[in-house]
């Protein structure tokens, strides 16, 4: 019976895994993508592009070979990316395939309208910070909604599985390889640039994709639970749930106060925590997304 159970779970779960998304959903996610894909564009032919500055990836390699031979940098991106779309399709799903492909279409299409568009600022410094920005959150909002606008991570996450490498560590060592070239195309001093760009838009990408509201878990064990979360509850305004410990040590039962809370409350907790039980047991880790339940802040009057 327990077998079946598990079995008929397993099945439900899988077959909530693959619904379908809603027409809305569909329509937003194209919306987004759209979005994400059009300001990569910009920071490309707009800021980084004309002052010879590269990104990494198969972009980076794209607009190396559109400088050495003349031909437009969005048809290099496209074909470029093309094998990896039919890799993804195969080892990683369809929608995130298809997401990435349609990305990857107006990417392409969005350098080729933008290309003849003058460069917004002949200062190397501001083109490579801005540029880089822009194009963080352009990849940054892509990756939120479920795509990707460069083959190198369908790569990562592929070689990871034979190599002893984590999947940023294997996009780090491909990026410095092909930012490093950028030495050679161009001059040493670009070279540099691009790594710079390439760390702006990894920092903001990394933002966008963890959202600015950036969540924190709480654990709390401690013999003065009740009066802690009473307090998180009335001066905070957000809800704790109590869970059943027990010590691997002493083999004492405990309650522990489980809470999320954001990063402005951080300090205010740890008040309440110190001022019931200075000796409480608290940790805090970082959660990039909350969804649910009822995260949202109570009125406190």
């Amino acid at each position: 019976m327990a077998d079946t159970a598990s079995l008929s779970l397993t099945e439900l779960v899988e077959k909530k895994a693959h619904r379908k998304l809603t027409k809305r959903q569909i329509l937003q996610r194209g919306l987004l993508i759209t979005l994400g894909a059009v300001l990569m564009s910009v920071g490309l032919e707009i800021f980084l592009v004309p002052n010879n500055v590269i990104d990494g990836g198969i972009t980076g390699i794209s607009i190396m070979l559109s400088y050495l031979t003349g031909i437009k940098l969005g048809i290099f991106i496209f074909v470029l990316n093309l094998p990896f779309f039919f890799i993804g399709y195969k080892q990683i799903g369809k929608t995130f395939a298809i997401s990435t492909l349609y990305g990857i279409f107006i990417l392409s299409i969005s350098t080729a309208l933008l290309h003849p568009v003058p460069a917004f600022t002949q200062d190397i410094l501001l083109a490579t910070i801005f540029g880089g920005i822009i194009l963080g959150v352009g990849v940054g909002i892509v990756i939120r909604y479920g795509g990707s606008l460069d083959g190198t991570e369908i790569l990562a996450i592929l070689a990871n599985k034979k190599v002893p490498f984590s999947v940023g560590e294997i996009i780090m060592f491909f990026n410095l390889f092909i930012l490093g070239s950028a030495g050679f195309v161009f001059s040493w001093d670009r070279a540099m640039y691009s790594i710079l760009a390439y760390f702006a838009a990894y920092k903001t990408m990394d933002i966008v994709i963890a959202g600015l509201d950036e969540s924190k878990s709480i654990w709390i064990i401690s013999d003065e639970y009740e009066e802690i979360g009473e307090a998180i509850l009335n001066r905070l305004g957000r809800g704790v749930t109590y869970l059943t410990g027990e010590g691997a040590y002493s083999g004492d039962n405990k309650k522990v106060i489980f809470c999320v809370i954001n990063r402005l409350e951080e300090a205010k907790l740890k008040d309440i925590v110190t001022n019931f039980d200075p000796s409480a047991f608290l940790a805090v880790g970082d959660i990039a997304e909350v969804r649910g339940g009822r995260f949202k802040k109570k009125d406190i009057h």
